[in-house]
Protein backbone atom coordinates (compact mmCIF):
# COMPACT_ATOMS: atom_id res chain seq x y z
CA UNK A 1 0.00 0.00 0.00
CA UNK A 2 1.50 3.41 -0.97
CA UNK A 3 2.47 5.75 1.86
CA UNK A 4 0.08 8.61 2.65
CA UNK A 5 0.93 11.93 4.28
CA UNK A 6 -1.42 14.27 6.12
CA UNK A 7 -1.40 17.14 8.55
CA UNK A 8 -2.93 20.34 9.87
CA UNK A 9 -1.45 23.61 8.64
CA UNK A 10 -2.36 26.85 10.40
CA UNK A 11 -2.30 30.23 8.65
CA UNK A 12 -1.50 33.15 10.94
CA UNK A 13 -0.71 36.82 10.54
CA UNK A 14 -1.99 40.31 11.12
CA UNK A 15 -5.49 41.23 9.92
CA UNK A 16 -6.02 41.61 6.17
CA UNK A 17 -2.68 40.22 4.96
CA UNK A 18 -4.33 37.65 2.66
CA UNK A 19 -4.65 34.45 4.70
CA UNK A 20 -8.20 33.71 3.58
CA UNK A 21 -7.36 34.49 -0.04
CA UNK A 22 -4.47 32.02 0.06
CA UNK A 23 -6.53 29.26 1.63
CA UNK A 24 -9.34 29.73 -0.86
CA UNK A 25 -6.82 29.63 -3.69
CA UNK A 26 -5.41 26.30 -2.52
CA UNK A 27 -8.79 24.54 -2.38
CA UNK A 28 -10.29 26.28 -5.42
CA UNK A 29 -13.42 27.49 -3.61
CA UNK A 30 -14.30 30.49 -1.45
CA UNK A 31 -14.45 28.66 1.87
CA UNK A 32 -13.32 31.59 3.99
CA UNK A 33 -14.93 34.97 3.37
CA UNK A 34 -12.75 37.74 1.97
CA UNK A 35 -13.28 41.50 2.14
CA UNK A 36 -11.10 44.61 2.22
CA UNK A 37 -12.07 45.15 5.87
CA UNK A 38 -9.58 44.06 8.55
CA UNK A 39 -10.61 41.33 11.02
CA UNK A 40 -13.03 39.78 8.54
CA UNK A 41 -12.27 36.24 9.76
CA UNK A 42 -13.55 35.69 13.32
CA UNK A 43 -13.53 31.92 13.72
CA UNK A 44 -11.03 29.29 12.73
CA UNK A 45 -12.09 28.04 9.29
CA UNK A 46 -10.85 24.66 8.07
CA UNK A 47 -10.51 23.69 4.43
CA UNK A 48 -9.24 20.45 2.99
CA UNK A 49 -6.90 19.84 0.07
CA UNK A 50 -6.44 16.21 -0.99
CA UNK A 51 -3.79 15.10 -3.45
CA UNK A 52 -2.77 11.71 -4.76
CA UNK A 53 -0.72 10.82 -1.69
CA UNK A 54 -1.49 13.61 0.79
CA UNK A 55 -4.19 15.56 2.58
CA UNK A 56 -3.65 19.02 4.04
CA UNK A 57 -6.19 20.52 6.42
CA UNK A 58 -5.67 24.29 6.30
CA UNK A 59 -6.80 26.30 9.33
CA UNK A 60 -7.53 29.94 8.54
CA UNK A 61 -7.38 32.05 11.70
CA UNK A 62 -8.48 35.54 12.74
CA UNK A 63 -5.83 38.21 12.32
CA UNK A 64 -3.66 38.64 15.41
CA UNK A 65 -4.20 42.15 16.75
CA UNK A 66 -4.53 44.10 19.99
CA UNK A 67 -8.07 43.23 21.17
CA UNK A 68 -10.48 45.88 22.41
CA UNK A 69 -13.44 43.62 23.25
CA UNK A 70 -14.30 40.12 24.40
CA UNK A 71 -14.81 39.23 20.74
CA UNK A 72 -11.29 40.46 20.01
CA UNK A 73 -9.94 38.35 22.89
CA UNK A 74 -11.66 35.31 21.41
CA UNK A 75 -10.24 35.97 17.95
CA UNK A 76 -6.65 36.30 19.14
CA UNK A 77 -6.86 33.25 21.43
CA UNK A 78 -8.41 31.26 18.61
CA UNK A 79 -5.46 32.08 16.35
CA UNK A 80 -2.82 31.40 19.01
CA UNK A 81 -4.36 28.06 20.01
CA UNK A 82 -4.40 26.99 16.37
CA UNK A 83 -0.61 27.43 16.22
CA UNK A 84 -0.16 24.84 18.97
CA UNK A 85 -2.40 22.31 17.25
CA UNK A 86 -0.73 22.49 13.83
CA UNK A 87 1.83 20.23 12.18
CA UNK A 88 3.14 23.28 10.34
CA UNK A 89 2.48 27.03 10.33
CA UNK A 90 2.23 29.48 7.44
CA UNK A 91 3.00 32.93 8.80
CA UNK A 92 1.84 35.50 6.26
CA UNK A 93 3.14 39.06 6.08
CA UNK A 94 3.10 41.98 3.68
CA UNK A 95 6.34 43.25 2.09
CA UNK A 96 7.09 46.22 4.35
CA UNK A 97 10.57 47.79 4.29
CA UNK A 98 10.73 47.44 8.07
CA UNK A 99 9.13 44.66 10.07
CA UNK A 100 6.03 46.17 11.72
CA UNK A 101 5.84 46.16 15.52
CA UNK A 102 2.77 43.94 15.33
CA UNK A 103 4.70 41.34 13.32
CA UNK A 104 7.58 41.40 15.80
CA UNK A 105 5.05 40.58 18.54
CA UNK A 106 3.85 37.57 16.52
CA UNK A 107 7.44 36.44 15.98
CA UNK A 108 7.97 36.57 19.74
CA UNK A 109 5.07 34.16 20.14
CA UNK A 110 6.60 31.85 17.55
CA UNK A 111 9.98 32.06 19.29
CA UNK A 112 8.81 30.16 22.32
CA UNK A 113 6.97 32.66 24.49
CA UNK A 114 3.80 30.86 23.42
CA UNK A 115 3.24 27.11 23.44
CA UNK A 116 4.40 26.27 19.90
CA UNK A 117 6.20 22.92 19.72
CA UNK A 118 9.87 23.44 18.79
CA UNK A 119 9.71 20.94 15.92
CA UNK A 120 6.69 22.65 14.37
CA UNK A 121 8.06 24.16 11.10
CA UNK A 122 7.11 27.75 10.32
CA UNK A 123 7.00 28.97 6.72
CA UNK A 124 7.11 32.69 6.06
CA UNK A 125 4.84 33.64 3.16
CA UNK A 126 5.53 37.18 1.98
CA UNK A 127 2.32 38.10 0.18
CA UNK A 128 1.60 40.83 -2.38
CA UNK A 129 5.15 40.69 -3.78
CA UNK A 130 3.94 42.26 -7.01
CA UNK A 131 3.64 45.56 -5.09
CA UNK A 132 7.39 46.03 -4.40
CA UNK A 133 10.57 46.12 -6.51
CA UNK A 134 12.69 42.95 -6.44
CA UNK A 135 15.65 44.63 -4.70
CA UNK A 136 13.39 45.75 -1.86
CA UNK A 137 12.01 42.22 -1.56
CA UNK A 138 15.50 40.75 -1.09
CA UNK A 139 16.15 43.18 1.77
CA UNK A 140 12.80 42.30 3.37
CA UNK A 141 13.60 38.58 3.19
CA UNK A 142 16.97 39.23 4.83
CA UNK A 143 15.31 41.14 7.69
CA UNK A 144 13.06 38.22 8.52
CA UNK A 145 15.91 35.70 8.26
CA UNK A 146 17.72 37.60 11.00
CA UNK A 147 14.87 37.49 13.53
CA UNK A 148 13.56 33.92 13.24
CA UNK A 149 14.74 30.54 11.90
CA UNK A 150 11.99 30.02 9.34
CA UNK A 151 11.87 26.61 7.69
CA UNK A 152 11.54 28.45 4.38
CA UNK A 153 10.72 31.96 3.16
CA UNK A 154 8.49 32.07 0.10
CA UNK A 155 7.44 35.28 -1.72
CA UNK A 156 4.09 34.97 -3.46
CA UNK A 157 0.86 36.60 -4.54
CA UNK A 158 -2.18 34.84 -3.09
CA UNK A 159 -4.54 36.88 -5.26
CA UNK A 160 -2.74 36.14 -8.55
CA UNK A 161 -1.55 32.66 -7.59
CA UNK A 162 2.12 33.55 -8.20
CA UNK A 163 4.47 31.01 -6.53
CA UNK A 164 1.69 29.49 -4.43
CA UNK A 165 2.65 26.14 -5.91
CA UNK A 166 6.13 26.61 -4.40
CA UNK A 167 4.62 27.07 -0.95
CA UNK A 168 2.34 24.08 -1.41
CA UNK A 169 5.28 21.87 -2.41
CA UNK A 170 7.23 23.03 0.63
CA UNK A 171 4.31 22.22 2.93
CA UNK A 172 3.87 18.82 1.30
CA UNK A 173 7.52 18.13 2.04
CA UNK A 174 7.10 18.39 5.83
CA UNK A 175 3.83 16.48 6.23
CA UNK A 176 4.09 13.47 8.53
CA UNK A 177 2.79 10.07 7.49
CA UNK A 178 -0.84 9.89 8.49
CA UNK A 179 -4.40 8.97 7.61
CA UNK A 180 -6.90 10.64 5.32
CA UNK A 181 -8.88 12.62 7.90
CA UNK A 182 -11.71 13.56 5.54
CA UNK A 183 -13.21 12.07 2.36
CA UNK A 184 -11.18 12.98 -0.70
CA UNK A 185 -13.93 15.12 -2.24
CA UNK A 186 -14.65 17.15 0.92
CA UNK A 187 -13.25 20.69 0.93
CA UNK A 188 -14.42 22.00 4.32
CA UNK A 189 -15.79 20.74 7.62
CA UNK A 190 -17.96 23.81 8.14
CA UNK A 191 -21.68 23.13 8.62
CA UNK A 192 -23.90 24.57 5.89
CA UNK A 193 -25.54 26.93 8.42
CA UNK A 194 -22.16 28.42 9.29
CA UNK A 195 -21.27 28.82 5.62
CA UNK A 196 -24.56 30.64 5.03
CA UNK A 197 -24.01 32.97 8.00
CA UNK A 198 -20.49 33.83 6.88
CA UNK A 199 -21.59 34.59 3.32
CA UNK A 200 -24.26 36.98 4.61
CA UNK A 201 -21.71 38.69 6.84
CA UNK A 202 -19.26 38.96 3.93
CA UNK A 203 -21.82 40.78 1.78
CA UNK A 204 -22.71 43.13 4.62
CA UNK A 205 -19.02 43.85 5.22
CA UNK A 206 -18.52 44.54 1.53
CA UNK A 207 -21.41 46.95 1.08
CA UNK A 208 -21.53 48.81 4.39
CA UNK A 209 -19.65 51.73 5.91
CA UNK A 210 -16.44 51.42 7.90
CA UNK A 211 -17.93 51.99 11.36
CA UNK A 212 -20.54 49.22 11.13
CA UNK A 213 -18.83 45.90 10.20
CA UNK A 214 -17.09 45.04 13.47
CA UNK A 215 -20.39 45.51 15.30
CA UNK A 216 -22.26 42.96 13.16
CA UNK A 217 -23.02 39.30 13.70
CA UNK A 218 -25.26 36.90 11.78
CA UNK A 219 -27.44 34.23 13.36
CA UNK A 220 -29.23 31.66 11.16
CA UNK A 221 -32.77 31.23 12.49
CA UNK A 222 -33.86 28.45 10.16
CA UNK A 223 -32.37 26.33 7.37
CA UNK A 224 -34.80 23.79 5.95
CA UNK A 225 -36.07 22.18 2.78
CA UNK A 226 -39.39 23.76 1.83
CA UNK A 227 -42.37 21.59 2.71
CA UNK A 228 -43.50 19.45 -0.21
CA UNK A 229 -40.13 19.69 -1.98
CA UNK A 230 -37.83 16.75 -2.64
CA UNK A 231 -34.11 17.20 -1.98
CA UNK A 232 -33.32 15.18 -5.13
CA UNK A 233 -35.22 17.67 -7.30
CA UNK A 234 -32.77 20.24 -8.78
CA UNK A 235 -35.50 22.90 -8.50
CA UNK A 236 -36.19 22.21 -4.82
CA UNK A 237 -36.06 25.25 -2.55
CA UNK A 238 -34.27 25.58 0.77
CA UNK A 239 -35.67 28.30 3.04
CA UNK A 240 -33.03 30.18 5.02
CA UNK A 241 -33.73 32.89 7.56
CA UNK A 242 -31.13 35.00 9.34
CA UNK A 243 -30.87 37.84 11.81
CA UNK A 244 -28.19 40.46 11.28
CA UNK A 245 -27.32 41.88 14.69
CA UNK A 246 -25.79 45.33 15.13
CA UNK A 247 -25.01 47.48 18.16
CA UNK A 248 -26.80 50.76 17.41
CA UNK A 249 -30.23 51.87 16.15
CA UNK A 250 -28.48 54.19 13.69
CA UNK A 251 -26.57 51.20 12.29
CA UNK A 252 -29.80 49.26 11.90
CA UNK A 253 -31.21 52.02 9.71
CA UNK A 254 -28.08 52.00 7.52
CA UNK A 255 -28.10 48.20 7.14
CA UNK A 256 -31.75 48.26 6.08
CA UNK A 257 -31.27 51.27 3.79
CA UNK A 258 -33.88 53.48 2.19
CA UNK A 259 -37.05 51.42 1.65
CA UNK A 260 -35.01 48.29 2.45
CA UNK A 261 -32.62 48.81 -0.49
CA UNK A 262 -29.39 47.90 1.31
CA UNK A 263 -30.84 44.81 2.96
CA UNK A 264 -32.17 43.65 -0.42
CA UNK A 265 -28.72 44.21 -1.96
CA UNK A 266 -27.02 42.18 0.80
CA UNK A 267 -29.61 39.42 0.50
CA UNK A 268 -29.45 39.15 -3.29
CA UNK A 269 -25.64 38.92 -3.34
CA UNK A 270 -25.58 36.43 -0.45
CA UNK A 271 -28.20 34.21 -2.09
CA UNK A 272 -26.23 34.04 -5.34
CA UNK A 273 -23.04 32.97 -3.55
CA UNK A 274 -24.87 30.46 -1.36
CA UNK A 275 -26.51 28.80 -4.36
CA UNK A 276 -23.17 28.59 -6.18
CA UNK A 277 -21.29 27.11 -3.20
CA UNK A 278 -23.99 24.94 -1.62
CA UNK A 279 -25.50 23.71 -4.89
CA UNK A 280 -29.22 24.23 -4.30
CA UNK A 281 -31.82 26.96 -4.81
CA UNK A 282 -32.43 29.25 -1.85
CA UNK A 283 -35.17 31.53 -0.61
CA UNK A 284 -33.45 33.91 1.81
CA UNK A 285 -35.09 36.17 4.40
CA UNK A 286 -33.09 38.68 6.44
CA UNK A 287 -33.99 40.71 9.51
CA UNK A 288 -31.95 43.34 11.35
CA UNK A 289 -31.89 43.53 15.15
CA UNK A 290 -30.05 45.71 17.67
CA UNK A 291 -28.12 44.13 20.53
CA UNK A 292 -26.05 46.77 22.24
CA UNK A 293 -22.49 45.83 23.25
CA UNK A 294 -22.88 42.21 22.15
CA UNK A 295 -19.14 41.97 21.49
CA UNK A 296 -18.50 42.15 25.24
CA UNK A 297 -21.26 39.72 26.24
CA UNK A 298 -20.08 36.16 26.92
CA UNK A 299 -23.65 34.95 26.50
CA UNK A 300 -24.05 36.57 23.07
CA UNK A 301 -20.60 35.46 21.90
CA UNK A 302 -21.47 31.88 22.78
CA UNK A 303 -24.85 32.28 21.06
CA UNK A 304 -23.09 33.38 17.86
CA UNK A 305 -20.72 30.41 17.97
CA UNK A 306 -17.67 32.06 19.49
CA UNK A 307 -17.36 29.37 22.15
CA UNK A 308 -13.59 29.16 22.65
CA UNK A 309 -13.03 32.58 24.16
CA UNK A 310 -11.55 31.13 27.33
CA UNK A 311 -9.80 28.11 25.83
Amino acid sequence: MPEFYSGFVTLIGRPNVGKSTLMNHFVGEKISIVTSKPQTTRNRIRSILTGEDYQIVFIDTPGIHTPTSRLGDFMVKSAVNAIVEADAVIYMVEPKKRIPVEDMAIIERLSGKGKRPKDNPVFLAINKVDTVPKQDLLAIIDQYRQVFPFHDIIPLSALKGDNTSGLLAAIRGVLPKGPMYFPGDQITDQPERQIAAEIIREKALTFLQEEIPHGMAVDITHFRLREGHNEDDPNALVDIGANIFCEKDSHKAIIIGKQGSMLKRIGAAARRDMEALLGFKIYLELWVKVKKNWRDSDFMLKNFGYTQADS
